[in-house]
């Protein structure tokens, strides 16, 4: 894969490339336009968000840090996004190009004063895995073999003005309005700036994998904290083969309820044991060791949940509190989803889309155990999202509903249900984490 020698870091330089980016989306849509007259109209709209996507992601993956966060992020809502999109921003989880070897040694003595060779007794300076924050590379020091972590030079610095430059795409696309819209926005920026403080993650690391340990078929990696820095992360080197690589090509059903299993256990473990959860459910957070163990990775983003937030939230996945209309509706109001400024039609009409919305995906918690593997069911998420996507009644209304801590909740369910239907995890129990307190 080609290097990378330098990563625009300036506010006007990633403005500019954003801007070419745009020019180039420009020239997809007039050709979209004649394309559309000749052709039959599907094939040429499937073509244009496939030329956009390769041109967004070509764009955004130059400009590394929180653009191409972005991406990942959005690469996970399969139910909204096009395939074309869904397919090229996946590649932002563990496939980009890294930087080259000389901007690595150069990137590595600034941030942590040393020469690589000076800490380790061998550095390959040639990155074994690239994604939107940093990129992995291998080192051995007395014999043991790691992974050391370096963080791009600029992303932390260019968060706030990246998602300056996306938030007014950002509010057209999710018809985002009012003042206090700006709460979502903080929110992802605190997250980002979180994820770049890499002596944090170390602890958030540390202390994850301590509390989780007892998991059954979950492993972590052991963090050295003398080897690491703001910028620099020094771990174990975990072999295994990435979750969407494995999936690709299992066929034995024990294993992937095996994997299931552990992963649903430690979701669930996380959020109502630990009331803090890993809300970076994508596939290249997670190997499978050739013990069919599921190993998981990158603690960068960490989301606490509060109480206040957490009660009402769980209430809703009940379904007696969701077939008394008045509970619900009370609910609606805690979590803010529904406002005390709202309108009757926008109280009708966002009462309905969320019950529609929460009687179907609640499912899994009104029963024992649940098939991840039902295509009806994943089929019937990506319909609803579909339809209230196109809905001409939503586009008219506020879109700026819920609690802040919704992005990061939602997220995180929606990538563990994915990665679920991804392992075709069977016959999962859905409250085995109560056994494991």
């Amino acid at each position: 894969m080609k290097t990378i020698d330098n990563i625009p870091t300036s506010k006007i330089q990633r403005a500019t490339k954003l801007v070419s980016t745009g020019a180039k989306v420009g020239v997809n849509y007039l050709k979209y336009y004649g394309d559309k007259l000749v052709n039959d109209e599907v094939v040429a709209k499937e073509r244009l968000n496939k030329n956009n996507a390769t041109d967004i992601y070509d764009g955004l993956k130059q400009l590394k840090g929180s653009a191409l966060k972005v991406a990942q992020m959005l690469s996970m809502e399969k139910s909204i996004l096009p395939q074309a999109y869904v397919e090229k921003f996946s590649l932002a989880q563990f496939s980009v190009p890294p930087l080259s070897p000389p901007l690595v040694i150069k990137t590595f003595k600034k941030y942590f004063g040393k020469h690589p060779n000076e800490l380790f007794d061998t550095f390959n300076a040639t990155s074994v895995n690239a994604a939107s924050i940093g990129q992995v590379h291998v080192a051995f020091k007395n014999g043991k073999k790691l992974a050391v972590k370096i963080q791009y030079p600029g992303v932390a610095e260019s968060i706030a003005s990246d998602l300056a430059m996306v938030k007014p795409v950002a509010m057209s696309m999710f018809n985002i309005k009012g003042k206090d819209s700006d709460k979502y926005f903080k929110e992802v920026e605190y997250k980002l700036i979180e994820e770049t403080n890499y002596v944090l993650e170390v602890e958030q690391s540390k202390e994850i994998a301590n509390a989780c340990s007892h998991i059954p078929n979950l492993r972590f990696p052991k963090y050295y904290e003398d080897l690491s820095s703001e910028r620099i992360i020094t771990m174990d080197y975990m072999e295994g083969e990435h979750l969407s690589e494995f999936t690709g090509h299992n066929r034995d059903q024990h294993k992937a309820y095996k994997l299931g299993q552990a992963l649903w256990d430690f979701y669930m473990y996380q959020i109502h044991n630990l009331k803090k959860v890993h809300a970076d459910p994508h596939p290249g957070n997670f190997l499978i060791s050739k013990k069919g163990e599921l190993i998981a990775l990158d603690f960068g983003c960490m989301k606490s949940i509060p109480q206040e937030f957490y009660t009402p939230y769980f209430e809703l996945a009940l379904p007696e509190n969701i077939t008394n209309r008045d509970y619900f509706v009370s609910k609606l109001y805690e979590l803010e989803i529904l406002r005390e400024d709202d309108s009757k039609e926008e109280i009708s009409f966002f009462t309905e889309m969320f019950h529609e919305m929460l009687s179907l995906f609640t499912q899994p918690f009104h029963q024992d155990r649940f098939d991840f593997s039902d295509e009806s069911f994943f089929g019937k998420i990506a319909e609803l999202g579909e339809r209230y996507s196109k809905s001409t009644d939503l586009k008219k209304m506020n879109g700026n509903r819920g609690s802040k801590h919704f992005i990061y909740i939602n997220r995180t369910f929606f990538g563990l249900y994915n990665l679920m239907f991804d392992l075709k995890a069977q016959n999962i129990k859905i409250n085995n984490y109560l056994s494991l307190v």
